[in-house]
């Protein structure tokens, strides 16, 4: 019998630290370093602090991808804060929204949850309102990638759409109009809080609930 499971090894030549944290993390621990030097342990202790939480937002690890060929994946590791019906304004159409919140403490790096291939991206600024409300989904700073998915071998639009937070600055996306996505594939990066908005068909059938958790790749959104 296959493995429920098979481990995404493309697009991660760096599996421990995101590249997007390395000059944060050097910077940190060069502080802390000098400062220990300078001044003794105590006194370096709170960059210490600082550094490990800067070295812990930024790991990176590579996921296993469930086999079911109907499955949408999580696109993002953290909370489940709503499950509507929505429109997407990206693909203009009617859709089932499923919205993934992610803390400072939740891994930040983004992953598709269909294989397909990239229609469109649109960046929008915006605000820096916190990630949780729902107001963030249309007034925060985003970036939107809609997908031409193939799920089952049959024809899907799925549009992934990465929210700036209360502390996110700055989004990162890796990919462009044409481009074909992998499920699992790493395609951006939200520094510091925030969330992605999953816009599915009508016809995808959640398979999580309001208050879960949830991993990137590894944790089933909906099935098509």
């Amino acid at each position: 019998m296959p493995s429920a499971l098979t481990l995404v090894t493309m697009n991660y030549p760096h599996p421990l630290l995101a590249r997007e944290g390395w000059p944060f993390i050097i910077i940190c621990v060069l502080l802390a370093l000098g400062a220990h030097a300078l001044w003794g342990g105590w006194a370096a202790l709170p960059l210490y602090v600082v550094a490990v939480f800067v070295i812990q937002f930024f790991r990176d690890p590579p996921r296993a991808v469930p086999a079911d060929p109907h499955a949408v994946l999580s696109p993002a590791d953290g909370r489940i804060v709503k499950i509507e019906k929505a429109h997407d304004p990206y693909a203009n159409r009617e859709a089932l929204l499923i919205s993934v919140f992610m803390n400072v403490f939740n891994v930040h790096s983004n992953r598709s949850g269909v294989e397909g291939q990239v229609r469109g991206v649109q960046y929008f600024p915006g605000l820096f309102v916190n990630a949780d409300l729902d107001k963030a989904s249309t007034e925060n700073e985003r970036n939107a990638v809609v997908i031409d998915a193939a799920v089952a071998g049959v024809a899907h639009t799925v549009t992934l759409v990465q929210v700036a937070g209360l502390i996110a600055r700055r989004i990162l996306c890796y990919v462009q109009p044409g481009d074909t996505l992998h499920k699992g594939q790493r395609y951006g990066f939200i520094r510091f809080g925030s969330r992605v908005d999953v816009y599915l068909p009508m016809t995808a059938t959640p398979r999580v609930v309001p208050g879960e958790k949830v991993s990137a790749t590894s944790t089933i959104l909906a099935t098509l």
